[in-house]
């Protein structure tokens, strides 16, 4: 029976994280159990990971990955409204679906991970650049400002959701930012 390729096993790394992760926090969960989890070795795990933030981040680059390029073709398709209040609810959306993976992401970059910080920040500064052009072009509405606000208002979405507060709206809140924005994209084409 042949090795398992690389790409396989990291898959397998990967996808076993994301089970364990939908049960519990990433703290309570080891090394061991991602390699029984994902039925591969302690040391086959460890050759391709050396850490547990490692498997993080590639976890969260892979859904990261997605979704930029799920942005790509939704922003690139001409049959669709991307106007500027649908493509910032698009991204506020899309932000908040992957809240628990970025909740966890965001908690281990805070407490010290420096690597999976830098990482993190490297990814935020690449989405922020992507977002602000799609932005720019559909607004004279100052981009690099409203990408950074839409990035900001999603995380702290996501907190609001993490805390399980139920007082906070999230679609409502949404909506209504969508709306504002619809607003002020007519009053800009307006003075403009």
């Amino acid at each position: 029976m042949a090795a398992p390729r690389k790409d396989d096993v990291k898959s397998a790394v990967l996808n076993a994280a994301q089970v364990l992760l939908e049960t519990g926090t990433w703290g309570d969960i080891s090394l061991a159990d991602i390699a029984k989890q994902s039925g591969v070795s302690k040391g086959t795990l460890y050759y391709h990971y050396k850490t547990k933030g490692e498997i993080l981040f590639d976890l969260a680059n892979r859904y990261l990955s997605e979704q930029w390029d799920d942005f790509i073709r939704w922003t690139e398709n001409e049959e669709k409204d991307t106007s500027l209040q649908r493509l910032v609810k698009y991204v506020m959306e899309r932000d908040i679906a992957s809240a628990g993976l970025r909740m966890h992401l965001l908690c281990e970059a805070q407490a010290g991970d420096e690597v999976l910080r830098e990482k993190l920040v490297r990814r935020y500064g690449e989405f922020q650049r992507l977002i602000s052009e799609k932005i720019a072009e559909r607004t004279n509405v100052p981009a690099d400002f409203l990408t950074w606000l839409v990035l900001l208002v999603s995380d702290g979405i996501i907190v609001q959701e993490a805390i399980q507060n139920g007082a906070f709206d999230t679609q409502g809140f949404i909506a209504q930012g969508a709306e504002y924005l619809a607003r002020l994209s007519g009053a800009e084409k307006t003075d403009g």
